[in-house]
Formats: structure tokens, C-alpha cells, sequence
């Protein structure tokens, strides 16, 4: 089974096949039990409509489960998500989730790679580090969604 195809079925199966919204997506997030980052992550994407299904896992598994969703190591931060047959690794803002589940790339998902201070889920003040949303391709390769500066 390729990526894709595991993405869809794993969608399909808990509901999240057709098209979403925020206010109506599901993003079901395998996270580590003791992040504090993954859950103020969780709290964002909450405020901005989306129901969230946490699901806390070892890190043996979280790591096998970045590898099954086509997540490189160079691509991961600490928390990943499926929302209606997209991966969504680490802390992409809601905005960029909403305007993937609006236009629907021929894609993976998202991935904001690390952990950018000012990111959301990592506030720290004032100070934000500029970043970049990546689209996921299906062949493993990324290109700029969006920037954040």
C-alpha cells in the first residue's frame, strides 16, 4: 500500500473521507503524552473549529507512525495528524490546514519541519522565528506553501 493509499483508507476508517471544513474536520494527532507543545498545538486548532482526537503514543510508535505517512526525519517535528486524507506534521498554523482542505492538492500533507519558536504551540513572548509550511508531495519531495515571517 502506498502512502496515498494509506492515508485515505486510514481517513476512510475513522470517518474523514469527503471533503471538510474546519468546522466540521476531524484532526486525530498522535503525540507524545508528556508534550506541552503538541497540546497548546491541539488548543489552537480547537479554537479555530476543528475537532481534535489526541491520541497519546510511545515514541516508538509516533516514529513508525511518521515513516508510514511518508514523514522523513529532516521533514518531522513532534506531533502528527491526519485530517480528511492529509498528513499534517508538527506545527502548522490552522489557516494553512484550512486553505489545504479548501483547494485539495494532489499532495501528502503539510509538515512545518522542527519546532519555530512563535510557531503556534510555541509561543514564547514576542519573539517568532520566520518559517515555512511545506506541501508534502506524494513522491516525498516539498515545495513552499506558505511563508511565515
Amino acid at each position: 500500500m502506498n502512502r496515498r493509499a494509506f492515508l485515505v483508507a486510514s481517513a476512510a476508517a475513522t470517518g474523514l473521507a469527503g471533503r471538510a471544513s474546519a468546522q466540521t474536520a476531524r484532526l486525530e494527532v498522535y503525540k507524545s503524552p508528556t508534550c506541552g507543545c503538541c497540546s497548546a498545538w491541539i488548543e489552537h486548532m480547537e479554537r479555530a473549529g476543528f475537532v481534535v482526537d489526541a491520541r497519546n503514543v510511545d515514541q516508538d510508535a509516533l516514529y513508525a507512525f511518521k515513516a508510514q505517512s511518508g514523514i522523513t526525519p529532516e521533514l518531522s517535528s513532534c506531533h502528527t495528524a491526519l485530517v480528511d486524507g492529509y498528513v499534517v506534521e508538527g506545527h502548522v498554523p490552522a489557516g494553512d490546514v484550512e486553505r489545504l482542505l479548501a483547494e485539495r492538492p494532489g499532495a501528502l500533507g503539510l509538515t512545518v519541519p522542527g519546532m519555530p519558536i512563535g510557531s503556534p504551540g510555541m509561543e514564547m513572548g514576542n519573539q517568532r522565528d520566520a518559517f515555512d509550511t511545506l506541501l508534502l508531495l506524494q513522491d516525498g519531495s516539498t515545495e513552499i506553501f506558505e511563508r511565515h515571517s
